[in-house]
């Protein structure tokens, strides 16, 4: 069995951050959210991995290597534009060859990974393996529709009617039949070859899809909401770790001070996680943040945010539920002295905003 993973995309959700950077690459808890998918793939069990890429194609490959460090063997396989996750399969037909697969999307998180799901479909080997969550708002995903047993009868990209709240997982199983499948899709009204069409095509040619519901945590790591919400999630599963130099300072909670780091004067609230290279001078770092190698933090509060690497923020008084992007430079402005004209009644109680 082999993976495909779709490293691909332009990442405009993430604008301005993926300007200049893969959207895969960006870090949650300090690591790349790719690197999560990969090791995932790894302890399923499966070497050979096919890595989808485009215009980040250098920064994925650099990031990357050829997989060893995670135990995998990667080759990487070049997209011209991102004309769909279909057409991604295409692509990759003839390294995929007649292997079964699992295609992972490089922005997606599963919490617990995906080995139960993999042994599952070396099992049963369906044409089609899906999963799916349920969510509030199904228009902004692939929607499965399921009959009274639970079988998969229908699926359709981000419909404006949706048939029900069952949203696509991004990540697939497919035999080789799946091939047969993409070579009759026409692209779609978004002018892209859509995965959701290729199962139906499976579906109406006869072929076994299954489903399954994932009940633990999943998140599509697209927009900085949910990036902050997968940080918050892997950093409440760090455990304390001081290796840097901590002076004159309170750590409470679990706290990770990599060596290589300096805190001096500061507060920090964990779980937070402050990598090699950074200097926390005079401030306060709240929970759910993550600070990058390289960073320097000096009179500032940071709370429930990403700070990339060589970024700097100083001076500033509450920094919060923010993504802060490599060698970005916040700080205040000089404070300006406002008078305050004020005409009041006799017994008047107000409150001024220093």
């Amino acid at each position: 069995m082999k993976a495909l993973v779709l490293a691909g995309g332009s990442g405009s959700r993430l604008r301005p951050i993926t300007h200049t950077s893969a959207k895969q690459l960006v870090p949650v808890a300090n690591k790349p959210v790719l690197f999560y998918g990969l090791e995932s793939i790894a302890l399923a069990g499966v070497r050979e991995v096919g890595i989808v890429v485009g215009d980040t194609a250098a920064e994925i490959e650099s990031a990357v290597g050829d997989g060893s460090r995670f135990g995998l063997d990667v080759t990487y396989l070049p997209q011209e534009a991102p004309l769909g996750l279909a057409h991604a399969v295409g692509i990759a037909r003839d390294y995929l060859g007649d292997d079964d697969f699992v295609m992972y999307l490089g922005d997606n998180f599963i919490v617990g990974g995906i080995g139960a799901l993999v042994d599952r479909f070396r099992v049963n080997r369906p044409d089609a393996q899906i999963l799916l969550t349920r969510v509030s708002d199904p228009r902004a995903f692939g929607v499965v529709e399921l009959d009274g047993s639970g079988r998969v009868i229908g699926l359709e990209e981000k419909p404006e009617h949706p048939k029900s709240d069952l949203a696509l997982v991004g990540v697939y199983m497919f035999t080789a039949r799946v091939h047969d499948a993409v070579c009759r899709l026409k692209p779609s009204w978004r002018g892209e070859l859509e995965i959701t069409d290729a199962i139906q095509e499976l579906i109406d040619s006869g072929c076994r899809v299954e489903s399954t519901l994932v009940t633990g945590y999943w998140k599509d790591t697209g927009n900085v909401a949910d990036m902050l919400e997968v940080n918050r999630l892997v950093l409440d599963g760090v455990e304390t770790d001081c290796s840097g130099e901590v002076e004159s300072s309170e750590l409470i909670g679990r706290v990770v001070i990599e060596k290589g780091a300096t805190v001096t004067g500061s507060r920090i609230v964990g779980p937070a996680v402050v990598a090699a290279g950074s200097r926390i001078h005079n401030s306060y770092i709240g929970p759910f943040t993550s600070i990058d190698s390289g960073c320097s933090v000096v009179d500032s509060e940071v709370e429930y945010s990403i700070v990339l690497r060589g970024a700097s923020i100083a001076g500033v008084r509450r920094v919060e539920r923010s993504l802060i992007g490599r060698e970005v430079e916040v700080t205040s402005t000089p404070r300006v002295l406002r008078a305050h004209r004020l005409v009041l009644g006799d017994h008047s109680k107000v409150q001024v905003a220093s």
